[in-house]
This record gives structure tokens, C-alpha cells and sequence, in this order.
């Protein structure tokens, strides 16, 4: 079989490998779609580590082998999953936490754990168990079913933060990310205002239907929010870029009393940024991150698609076979793409 290895900087190398053997405490899935994350495009853009892992974790697929010894799947199941697995022991996953666990390893990403850039992977008893795998429901598309791990997050995200009827929600970042922000916003009743300097990127987000769209960097953006607002500033903002200004922007056009997600990770060299304290405190305004999400939330993804809650169909620009890894991860990076998924 073949899989994708990330073998230079901006270079990734299909091997035949053998197919794996099923464990009796596991399974085999033949991967059929595996989306390319903004996490899998910083490792193309730094090069591989010290051990080479096999890509990918927004993945679906079918079960090909089951082990004697697995109960709840048979040959011909079609699964989804997302990358974390927990050790179910820390603190935090004895207190439900599971995304937050001391241990936490990730498919496609921690060496030993290879992701779904490949044609066969082997789901182990420890993904089955304290993994995110769920059955993908009848009639779903298996890309679309991959598009459940990246809406995961930004459901708990909205959920977390409240959003609600009569909010308006102001998204800092037009990438399949912040597009999904503001799916998802709208699907829960808000009216979203973008933040998006690329001209690319702000004809695409017009597909997600906000009232606005504001260049920050050639508008006031705090001006024009105020001018939306009547002066209020917005209810929430979410920063979905890992920009460090656009934190520092959104406690500055956030209402008192309204709420800043912290969702794109900042580059692990620059990881600090600006806030103003005083304006957090005379205005009561709450400043919390979000980092991936309980494991019902890959499930309610995957309802919510099927529903068509979220316009799949919208997201998915770009198809490429795993032979032409190569050109999917260039238009992945190219701002020209919004979501691009690997189809076998």
C-alpha cells in the first residue's frame, strides 16, 4: 500500500509500504478521504521531525479487518475520527476533560500514532477506546464525513462561548477555519461580521453570507464595528488566525461584558501577545481559550453535516488523489483553496 511521509521541507514522498497486519484488539480501515489541516500545513512549511509520521487526522474510512477480540464494529462499518487520544488516568480526563489530558497524543501527529495520509491505517484498542471514532451516519459522503474533526472544535467553541439569537460574533480570520466560525455561528442564530485582509479569502467568505466584511488593515476596523454596533461593540469575537494583533484588536471592538475566543494557537517562537487589562477589567470582558473538544462533539459534527446545519458542499474547494499529495498540500497553502481533502 502506499503512504504520504514528510521527507523535506515542502516535500512529501509516497512509499509502498506493507499493509498492516489487524490486531486482535483492533481494526483496519481503508481510508477513503483525509482532509489537510492548518496544522498539517506548518509541519510542510518547518519539515519533518526526528521521527516521520504519516499526516493526516481529519479522517473517514470503511473497516476492512476486525480483530477477534473487538466488540461494536464489523467489516464494512463506516467510521470517522479526530486525532486525540487520552490516558483516561490524569486529572483531567477523570474530571471529563479529555482535551485538556497530561498525556494526550494526536493521530498524524505524536510519532507512533500515523495519521490517515495513507491507504490502510490500523485503529489500535487504545484509539478504539480512549480515541474519537464514531459511525459515519447513512447516506453521508465520506469527505464530508472528514470535515466532522475541524467543525468539532468550532461547535464547542460557539457552545462554550454562547452564541446565541441577537448576538453578533465577529470572526478575525477568513481560512476554512474562520469560514467554519461562521457556519456555525449563523447556524445557531448570530449575524457574523468578518475580519479578512485577503481579497481571495473575502470572496470566498461571502459564501458564509456576513452582514460585513472588513479589511483590518486598510480600515478602522474598531470604527466600522462601532458604525454596525450603534456604538456597542460586538457580543464575541473569535480570533481564527494565529495572528497575535488580532488578539489585541478583539478586546478592543468586544462590547463590555462580551466574551473573546482565543482559537488559533500563536507560532510556539511568538506565543505572547497584548491585551488590555484595564479595558478586560472596567468591562467585565471575558478572554478564554479553546482547544479542540469533548468527544460528543465529533458526533453532534457529524449530525449537524448530515442535517446540512453546515453546508459541507461550501467548505470542500479541492479533491486531489493521494498520488497528487504534492499539488494538494500547494493549493492547501496557496489561499486560493478553502478546504482540501485527500480521496481514495
Amino acid at each position: 500500500m502506499k503512504s504520504a511521509y514528510l521527507s523535506g521541507v515542502q516535500k512529501i514522498e509516497l512509499r509502498e509500504v506493507a499493509d498492516p497486519a489487524c490486531p486482535v484488539d483492533g481494526l483496519i480501515l481503508t481510508v477513503k478521504a483525509c482532509g489537510i489541516c492548518g496544522s498539517d500545513l506548518r509541519r510542510w512549511k518547518e519539515g519533518p521531525g526526528e521521527e516521520l509520521v504519516v499526516g493526516g487526522h481529519e479522517v473517514a474510512g470503511v473497516v476492512e479487518a476486525v480483530g477477534s477480540m473487538v466488540k461494536g464494529y464489523s467489516v464494512g462499518d463506516r467510521l470517522a475520527l479526530a486525532p486525540d487520544v487520552h490516558c483516561g488516568k490524569c486529572y483531567f480526563c477523570q474530571h471529563g476533560q479529555f482535551n485538556l489530558c497530561d498525556q494526550l497524543n494526536l493521530i498524524g501527529i505524536t510519532p507512533g500514532y500515523d495519521g490517515g495520509l495513507t491507504e490502510k491505517m490500523v485503529l489500535t484498542a487504545e484509539i478504539l477506546e480512549r480515541g474519537i471514532v464514531h459511525h459515519i451516519p447513512s447516506g453521508l459522503d465520506f469527505a464530508d464525513a472528514a470535515l466532522a474533526e475541524p467543525c468539532s472544535s468550532v461547535l464547542s467553541a460557539h457552545d462554550h462561548a454562547g452564541t446565541d439569537l441577537g448576538h453578533t460574533v465577529l470572526v478575525m480570520g477568513g481560512g476554512p477555519i474562520g469560514c467554519l466560525h461562521m457556519a456555525v455561528a449563523r447556524a445557531r442564530g448570530a449575524q457574523v461580521i468578518l475580519s479578512e485582509p485577503s481579497k481571495v479569502r473575502q470572496e470566498i467568505a461571502k459564501e458564509f453570507q456576513p452582514v460585513a466584511i472588513i479589511d483590518p488593515l486598510r480600515e478602522d476596523l474598531q470604527a466600522r464595528i462601532r458604525e454596525i454596533t450603534n456604538g456597542v461593540g460586538v457580543d464575541i469575537v473569535v480570533c481564527a488566525n494565529p495572528i497575535a494583533a488580532t488578539q489585541t484588536q478583539a478586546v478592543e471592538v468586544v462590547r463590555k461584558g462580551g466574551r473573546v475566543v482565543l482559537f488559533g494557537g500563536l507560532p510556539k517562537a511568538n506565543p505572547i501577545t497584548s491585551l488590555d487589562g484595564n479595558r478586560i477589567h472596567y468591562g467585565e470582558i471575558e478572554v478564554v481559550g479553546s482547544f479542540s473538544y469533548h468527544p460528543t462533539y465529533h458526533q453532534m459534527a457529524l449530525d449537524v453535516i448530515h442535517r446540512g446545519l453546515i453546508p459541507a458542499d461550501k467548505f470542500i474547494t479541492h479533491r486531489f488523489a493521494l498520488d497528487q499529495i504534492n499539488d494538494a498540500f500547494e493549493a492547501a497553502s496557496s489561499g486560493e483553496a478553502l478546504k482540501v481533502i485527500i480521496t481514495f
